[in-house]
Parts: C-alpha cells; sequence; structure tokens
C-alpha cells in the first residue's frame, strides 16, 4: 500500500506568551554509507564508510508537538498543529500536492523534492513520498550518496583555491564506470578528448575533475570547501536535518575518486537546494525557512522572521559566477539536456535558463539506484517584475525497475512553478496524464 508523506516543518520560536514548549532533538539520522558514486553507470566499489555527526547542541529544536504528518493544505494556505498552537508554514499548497502527486502518479520507490526562493530562504515545497513501507521525511535525511551533486564542491574549489576557471582546457580518457590510478596519468597517445572545465561538469565526466583535483587542490582545500557548502556541519532549519557525511582521504587515488564524485559523502535533499542556492546568490548562503508564524488558542501570533542571509561567505562572487556558468552547461548540452528539452529539442522552460548538476549511483548490493538533480532557475536572477528565482533539489531513489531520474521530477516542479508565476509557454505538468503512464 503506498503512503505519500506530506511534510512540512517549524522552527525554534522563543516561548512567549503563547506558551509554547522547546525540546532537543536526540542527535542525527542513521544512515548507510555508499558504495560508490559516479554519473549514469553502476558501480560495486566500497570504500571506509564516512559518519554523519551529530546535531550540534545549539541547533534550534522543533516545536514541541509539530505534527508532519497532519498537514493541512488549503486554497493560499498551508498549516500544521504544535502544542498549544498551529504554525502557519510558507509551503505553497498548489505546489506541494502537485509534487507529491507526481512522485505518488509514478510510483516513484523513494522519492524527495525541496522548492525554495533564493531571495529570501522560503520553501515552497517540502515532499517525501515512500512508495510501501513507512513515510519517512527523505528531505531532511542524508543517507543517500552525494554522488557527481559533489562536483559542486571541487569546481568550486578549483576555481577559487587553484584558480582555474570555466574555460580550463583538459584532456582525458577512461574514468566512465570505474577511476584507476592509471586514469589519473597522463598520456596524449590514450587521452583522446578533449573540454573545458566547464563541458566537464554538464557532462560529468569524472576522469578531468579526478585529474585537476589530485594535481591542484589538497585534501585540506577540498574539505574546507565542502564544509563551507554544510558538509559535516549542523544544517539551519526549522527541523533537525541530518548532516552530510564527509570523509576526504589522503591517499592520492582514493582522493580523486572523492573530488569526483564516487564516495565518501552523503547529502540531504534540504543541503543540496540550499549549495544551489548559494551559487545563485553569489556565494552568499540564505537560511531555509518552512515557519511564517505560529498562533496560539488564545490568537497570540509569535513571528518566525528572521535574516535570511548568514554571517559568512561561502564563496567569492567571482567564483559563484563561473560555477553558475559551468552548472548551465549541465541542461543546455549536457546529463540533462533530455530531460529539459523534448523529442524536438523543444525547452520545457522557455526562455528561463536553468543551471543544475546531476548525480547517479547504483548501489550494487542493495539494488538502490540513486538519482540527482540540484539547480536554480533562472539562472540569472530575473529582471524586475520576474518571477522570483528558486533553488530546487530532487532525490529519486529507484529499484533494478526504472522509472524516472530526479532531473524530471526537477523540471516537472521547475513547470508548475513557472505556469503558476504566469511565464510565457511554460506548461504545468498533468499529474493526471503522469499516472495514466505509469499505471500499473
Amino acid at each position: 500500500m503506498r503512503r505519500t508523506l506530506l511534510l512540512a516543518t517549524a522552527g525554534a520560536l522563543l516561548a512567549l506568551a503563547a506558551g509554547l514548549a522547546l525540546r532537543r532533538p536526540a542527535g542525527s539520522l542513521p544512515g548507510p554509507a555508499p558504495s560508490a558514486s559516479t554519473d549514469d553507470v553502476a558501480l560495486s566499489h566500497a570504500e571506509p564508510a564516512p559518519r554523519a555527526p551529530a546535531l550540534a547542541p545549539e541547533e534550534p529544536a522543533p516545536l514541541a508537538g509539530l505534527d508532519l504528518e497532519r498537514v493541512t493544505l488549503s486554497d493560499g494556505a498551508a498549516s500544521a498543529p504544535v502544542d498549544g498552537g498551529t504554525a502557519r508554514l510558507t509551503l505553497d499548497p498548489s505546489l506541494q500536492r502537485e509534487a507529491l502527486g507526481l512522485m505518488a502518479a509514478r510510483h516513484l520507490p523513494e522519492a524527495a523534492v525541496v522548492l525554495m526562493e533564493v531571495a529570501t530562504g522560503k520553501v515552497l515545497v517540502y515532499a517525501s513520498h515512500v512508495d510501501r513501507g513507512p513515510a519517512r521525511d527523505l528531505c531532511a535525511e542524508a543517507r543517500a550518496p552525494s554522488a557527481s551533486v559533489f562536483k559542486i564542491v571541487t569546481a568550486s574549489a578549483l576555481v577559487e583555491d587553484a584558480h582555474l576557471g570555466p574555460d580550463t582546457r583538459e584532456c582525458y580518457s577512461g574514468g566512465e564506470q570505474r577511476l584507476t590510478a592509471a586514469d589519473l596519468v597522463r598520456d596524449p597517445e590514450r587521452d583522446r578528448w578533449c573540454t573545458t572545465l566547464a563541458g566537464a561538469m554538464g557532462r560529468s565526466i569524472n576522469t578531468v575533475f579526478a585529474r585537476l583535483a589530485k594535481e591542484r587542490l589538497t585534501p585540506a582545500q577540498l574539505e574546507g570547501m565542502a564544509q563551507r557548502f554544510g558538509y559535516g556541519e549542523p544544517i539551519a532549519f526549522d527541523v533537525p536535518v541530518q548532516p552530510g557525511a564527509l570523509h576526504i582521504p589522503g591517499e592520492p587515488l582514493g582522493f580523486a575518486r572523492t573530488a569526483a564524485g564516487f564516495w565518501n559523502t552523503t547529502l540531504s535533499p534540504l543541503q543540496a537546494a540550499e549549495m544551489s542556492a548559494i551559487v545563485a546568490r553569489e556565494g552568499e548562503p540564505v537560511r531555509p525557512r518552512v515557519v511564517d508564524d505560529v498562533v496560539s488558542p488564545a490568537g497570540v501570533v509569535v513571528p518566525a522572521a528572521r535574516d535570511p542571509r548568514a554571517a559568512r561567505r561561502v564563496l567569492s562572487r567571482d567564483t559563484a559566477a563561473q560555477v553558475a556558468a559551468m552548472m548551465e552547461r549541465t541542461v543546455t548540452e549536457g546529463t540533462s539536456y533530455r530531460a529539459f528539452h523534448d523529442g524536438k529539442s523543444g525547452a520545457f522552460l522557455p526562455g528561463i535558463p536553468v543551471a543544475g548538476k546531476t548525480g547517479t549511483l547504483t548501489e550494487a548490493e542493495t539494488q538502490r539506484y540513486y538519482t540527482w538533480f540540484t539547480g536554480f532557475a533562472p539562472a540569472r536572477p530575473a529582471p524586475a517584475g520576474g518571477a522570483p528565482q528558486v533553488a530546487v533539489a530532487a532525490l529519486v531513489v529507484n529499484g533494478p525497475s526504472w522509472q524516472i531520474k530526479a532531473n524530471v521530477l526537477a523540471r516537472d516542479v521547475l513547470r508548475a512553478y513557472f505556469a503558476e508565476q504566469g511565464a510565457q509557454g511554460v506548461t504545468r505538468p498533468s499529474v493526471r496524464g503522469v499516472a495514466r503512464r505509469h499505471r500499473r
């Protein structure tokens, strides 16, 4: 029996006259480590399991009694009960329903999607789906391997620390299904294919990232950049979020494989959306939020307004601009071109450039097939009066029988958002049409 989890969260608010009691989480969520990761290949390597650190004690605590399975979606409003009151949420009810419907209609074994405004951190969609088994908050779980989404981190370090750029040219061979020590050695006779760093990002070419990281970065530099993106750190949000696990090997081959996205890191959909928002905001972080305020039975309103900007900058503006340009190549010519264009090369989001990054992992032992898409649209801030820029992250976990990849789910959620905003030429996906095509 299918269970669709409708999730929303509430933040740590001051226990004012409303009499709301706060409690602290016990710690982070457990999860398996990945066996290997890359784009569009099946791997069965094994490495030491990275452990996700526990939440720091100073992290915000959830509102006592918040019931994530009793979210109410009405016309123009979303809310959830808490002890002694009601949390009014930032979710867009129509988009939330649509995201849940798209996942359920396709009978995805496990899937999650987060959509948030880049400028404000306001979460518009926070939806998880488990087709069989107990419902879970997949948006806050960091059990899935980062796969090639980690190339966003490596690209940022190559630009900021190694002073490379999108036009840096590299020739390569091998590395499609696995990376060996021989793949890291330059050989003019074997290295018959050449591309730029931007092209390698778009097509997720493992050897290019592995070689450049091995030659131009230190483990400390890559680890430092990953931590700036939130790996191994508590995620500031309105409920506990499992931190992404991080293990950067010092051994050269293991380091190169990790930099290319093969293993040693895990990620939650919420963190993935935040990573894309950082790039979109020219390197400034944004605090995601999903609670507008809490209303007590007596009508006392406790607002949850916060400054969406954090104190530290993650990337320089120049680095963020260069990484954003690389991420655009994913959709214009790379691993997500087919997902964002129809059979006649027509864009599903005409006139709206999209920046993104895919990731794919086949975990051979468990027969779990992880796919990621995270990105933002428009790829450059819209002019005055245009639709607000949004960041999206989608995770789809298939079994041996595939349904869709995460880039298709992300595309459809973006279509729903921009159609709702009145973007010219953008049509909403049809949940009923999807359901007809995916009948069992």
